[in-house]
This record gives C-alpha cells, sequence and structure tokens, in this order.
C-alpha cells in the first residue's frame, strides 16, 4: 500500500482509453444480461414453475411460497462463490473469473429448461431444480461483482458512474428480454402448452448468448488497476480474507448494508411485483408483464441519467435521493396499484422503478470505491453475496409470506419503509463521496490531457484521499500484533 504524503509522478497517472472503457462496459454488460435474463426467466414463470415443480403442494399460494423459497435458498450458495472467484479475481485477475462464470450460467440455466417435472419424477424435480438454482447462485458470487470490480478498474475516475451505469442497463436488458419472451410465449400460446413444452424455451436460449458472452470476455484485457497492483505487489505475500475482516470491518458493514437496500427494492419491484398483481391483485399475468416491461424500458435513460449525474453531483446525493423517495412513497405506490385500474397500477409500478433507477444508476461505480484495489475483489464478492443472500434473495419470499400471513396488500410497502430508514442512517453517517476520486489504493485514472494537468496542479494528499484509511488500517493491524 502507499505510504503518506507520497507526492504524484507523472508515470504515476493511469491513462485510460475511454474507447476500451466502452468496450469492457459491453461485454461486461452482455454477461450481466445473461444473468438476470436467467434470474428474470424464473420469477416471471413463477407462477407457472410452481404448478409443474411443486404440485404435491395442494395450495396455490403455498406452492408459489415453495417456489420462492428455491429462489431464496439458491442465494445461499452465492458467498461460498464470491469467496472462490474472489480469491481468484485478487490473485490471478478479473478477466479469468468472467470468462468462467458466464459459462457456468449458461449451463445451470439450460438445465432448468430440461428438467422433468414433479408429474414424472416426483420430488426429485423440485430438488433438481433447487440444484441447478444452487449451480446459478454459486456463479452469480463471482459474476456481478467481478463485473462492477472490471468496469470501475477499467474507468477513468470522473466518468466511472457514467460507465458504470452501463452494467446495470444489462440488468434491465436482461429482465426486459425475459419479460419480452415470457409475455410473447403467454400471448401466443395456450396455459396447456406453456405448462407442456413453452416454458422450456426461454431457458434454452440462454446457451447461446452465454456463448457470445464469452467470446466477448475472452477478448478483453486486464484491468489497468489489476495490472498496476501486480507490478507493486512484486512477491508482496497475499493478504490472507481473515485479515481482510478483521481491518475493514467498518467497509466490510457499509458494504453490505448498501447492498441490502439496493436488492430488496430491486427485487422487489422486478421479481415479486408481476407474482403480486398476479396473485394478489388478480391481473391478468400477460398484462402484468407488459406493464413492467414498459417500466423497464422507461428505467434504462433514468439509469444512464442518474449514472451521469452522479459524476457531477456526487453518488452520496443520488443514492440519497432513492433512499427518501422509497421512504415516503412505498405505501403511495402500492396503494396506487391496489386500486386495480390498469392506469393506476402502472403509475405505482414507474414509482417504484423510478427510484430504484437511482440505485442502478450509481450502485455499480460506488462499491467498488469502498475497497482497496488488493482486497476489492474478495471483499466486495464476499460483502455483496451475504447481504444479497440474506436480504436479497429473500425478498419475493418475505412479501408473499407477509401477504399470506397479515392479509394486508400493503405489507411490502412497509418492508420497503423499514429498510429505506435503515439504509439512510447508516449510508448518510458512514458512507463518503467517491465521484471523481480515484479508486482506494491507486494513482488517478484520467482519459483527457486537461485532466492529467490538473492532477498534477492539485495537492497530493487531496487526489489520493484515502491515504488516511490505510494509515489507520496499518495501525489497527500494529495494535492487534502487539495485543498478540
Amino acid at each position: 500500500m502507499v505510504q503518506k504524503n507520497l507526492d504524484i509522478e507523472p508515470s504515476d497517472i493511469n491513462i485510460v482509453s475511454s474507447k476500451k472503457a466502452k468496450k469492457a462496459v459491453f461485454a461486461t454488460g452482455v454477461g450481466n444480461m445473461m444473468e438476470w435474463f436467467d434470474f428474470g426467466l424464473y420469477a416471471y414463470l413463477a407462477v407457472v414453475i410452481s404448478e409443474l415443480f411443486f404440485a404435491g403442494v395442494s395450495n396455490p399460494s403455498l406452492q408459489l411460497v415453495f417456489t420462492f423459497a428455491t429462489f431464496a435458498v439458491a442465494f445461499l450458495i452465492r458467498p461460498l462463490g464470491g469467496i472462490f472467484f474472489g480469491r481468484i479475481g485478487d490473485k490471478y485477475g478479473r478477466k479469468i473469473v468472467l470468462s468462467t462464470t458466464i459459462i457456468m450460467m449458461a449451463i445451470s440455466t439450460l438445465l432448468i429448461g430440461i428438467l422433468p417435472t414433479y408429474e414424472q419424477i416426483g420430488v426429485w424435480a423440485p430438488i433438481l431444480l433447487l440444484v441447478a438454482r444452487m449451480i446459478q447462485g454459486f456463479s452469480t458470487g463471482g459474476e456481478y461483482s467481478g463485473a462492477m470490480v472490471y468496469i470501475a478498474e477499467s474507468s477513468p475516475d470522473k466518468k466511472r458512474g457514467t460507465l458504470g451505469s452501463g452494467l446495470e442497463i444489462g440488468t434491465l436488458v436482461g429482465y426486459i428480454f425475459a419479460s419480452g419472451v415470457v409475455t410473447l410465449l403467454t400471448f401466443m400460446l395456450s396455459h396447456e402448452q406453456m405448462l407442456s413444452w413453452g416454458w422450456r424455451l426461454p431457458f434454452i436460449i440462454a446457451a447461446p448468448i452465454g456463448l457470445v458472452g464469452l467470446y466477448l470476455r475472452r477478448h478483453l484485457d486486464e484491468s489497468p488497476v489489476f495490472e498496476e497492483m501486480e507490478e507493486a505487489r512484486e512477491n508482496e505475500e497475499h493478504i490472507p480474507f481473515r485479515d481482510i475482516i478483521k481491518y475493514y470491518k467498518k467497509d466490510l458493514l457499509l458494504s453490505i448494508v448498501i447492498v441490502a437496500f439496493f436488492n430488496i427494492t430491486n427485487y422487489m419491484i422486478l421479481s415479486y411485483i408481476p407474482s403480486y398483481m398476479t396473485e394478489v391483485l388478480h391481473i391478468h399475468n400477460t398484462v402484468s408483464l407488459v406493464i413492467l416491461l414498459v417500466v423497464m424500458m422507461i428505467m434504462i435513460p433514468l439509469a444512464l441519467f442518474f449514472g451521469r449525474w452522479s459524476d457531477k453531483i456526487g453518488n452520496k446525493r443520488i443514492v440519497q435521493i432513492g433512499l427518501l423517495g422509497t421512504l415516503i412513497l412505498a405505501v403511495p405506490a402500492f396503494s396506487m396499484m391496489g386500486y386495480g385500474h390498469i392506469g393506476w397500477i402502472f403509475a405505482g409500478v414507474f414509482l417504484l422503478g423510478f427510484f430504484l433507477s437511482c440505485y442502478e444508476g450509481t450502485m455499480p461505480s460506488l462499491l467498488p470505491t469502498l475497497f482497496f484495489s488488493d482486497v476489492r475483489y474478495r471483499a466486495l464478492a464476499v460483502s455483496f453475496n451475504i447481504s444479497v443472500s440474506i436480504f436479497g434473495g429473500t425478498t419475493p419470499l418475505v412479501a408473499s409470506y407477509l401477504v399470506h400471513a397479515t392479509k394486508n396488500p400493503l405489507s411490502p410497502a412497509i418492508y420497503l419503509m423499514v429498510i429505506s430508514i435503515i439504509g439512510f442512517v447508516i449510508f448518510t453517517w458512514l458512507f463518503r463521496d467517491t465521484s471523481g476520486r480515484p479508486l482506494k489504493g491507486s494513482f488517478p485514472a484520467v482519459d483527457s490531457r486537461k485532466e492529467f494537468k490538473e492532477v498534477l496542479d492539485q495537492d497530493p494528499d487531496d487526489v489520493l484521499w484515502w491515504q488516511s484509511e490505510t494509515m489507520e488500517a496499518k495501525e489497527a493491524e500494529l495494535q492487534a500484533k502487539m495485543a498478540d
């Protein structure tokens, strides 16, 4: 790590090609699109899957709960994937992990598409479904966090928010693609045809998408920050994960909290809402999918806007807008949906989607800034996936259970409010705006002569803002060794 009061020489500044950065965004975004296409399919076909794989449960409402329980249990494997792939990513590079995870995602999704149903093999059907979902969860443990790290490390500091938002465009496109395919099938096929063979088609077409993503990722360069770190590290010992937990507890906790409110909101809107509209509001499945499809299409320019805006006014302010908006308007949004009229339902879903766009546009660039380069992949992968497993993956299950247990259709909105309050307090208290600043442990990254000169004219202590945190971590490490 860099010592305090280190001067910045012209050779220290990373010159990042915007063209290469956009190529990195596209390649990682395609893989991210496939990941969320797969997850979106499961959510949008949840009602069909519940009938086919949990036919042994007589209550249709409980069938859906069991389906979302399988969705949630698969998330428990994600932290293991994060530990496994995070270690590889910090030691051998970001690129190798991204090429591996996309193939695992494609294979596991294809497996779901060819599984026999409960009627054909009985209880083995949900067991095999769970196995396929766990493979998805394991690979996703390294996929999404790795994509965030790679884009953040390949972007100029002052465009990190703009470029990072491209990753979430992949997320939205994946959901839109899944929603569009399922909507088209439900429109063209009868319910019997969907149950018989139609539901399999979307899962099967994921395999060729994975091959395209693999081709793009194999032709990427390694991230500039990782290459810089490798040159500086030389023969230094690889930091054990127990030391990451020991010396960076605050950053890990902050990451878990941020990921929690981001993913609870994300899964509530993009995964649970279609089933909520069908099962609770009794809206036809095709209509609910079309409503969500249109909202997600509007969210794409919104996410790009908030990502670009975060580079100008700071990522902290954008996230606070999302938290306050969700806190104040979650109940009104669900109340609008409860009126039952398509216009009001659309308005309620759009309102939630607008504030989710604040997170979508900032999180891919914000989360990697919490950690230093030599621990970034592991720390982010583990904290992200632990939080997603506990909070995000359980969101559809918790929401459906709350409605089932309380008979209150507004209970999911109250859940969002509570999470937003906790998130706002902790985020405001602990997070320091990182927009336009170098990543922790790295020298500035620029893409123009003007920015290059600006960096050289600045006080090194202002540019390398993270040095005080480095010293604090070192002091804590020294005190711990002396105490031992």
